[in-house]
């Protein structure tokens, strides 16, 4: 599998705050519940696996248990979700609200 953030695995992803980082990380979730929406399930399989290249950049660099934690159960719930059984009984909408409030602090933060 190609790398799809290259700039971002590169380095530039560390620098950003973390909120940031969720935010970017939750557009990509909103694009894969977009077009699961519309049942492209390609386009929706593309956007999910982005979101998870970019999970997986950011437990490259993290320290600190809670936040590990959380990212940890965060690429659960997306695999979970957007490849398996839904387990978790995550929705579209849970989607949406865990990542607005990264989305809300990120932007008040600049």
């Amino acid at each position: 599998m190609s790398i799809q953030h290259k700039d971002l695995a590169q380095g530039r992803w560390q620098k950003m705050p973390f909120l940031e980082q969720m935010s970017n990380i939750g557009s990509e979730i909103q694009r894969a519940v977009n077009w699961k929406k519309k049942n492209n399930i390609e386009y929706s399989n593309k956007a999910s696996v982005r979101a998870l290249e970019l999970i997986d950049i950011t437990l490259d660099n993290l320290s600190g248990f809670a936040r590990l934690k959380e990212i940890c159960r965060l690429r659960e719930a997306v695999v979970d979700y957007f490849f398996y059984s839904n387990q978790f009984k995550s929705t579209d909408g849970s989607w949406e609200r865990y990542f607005l409030s990264f989305t809300y602090a990120a932007r008040k933060h600049t």
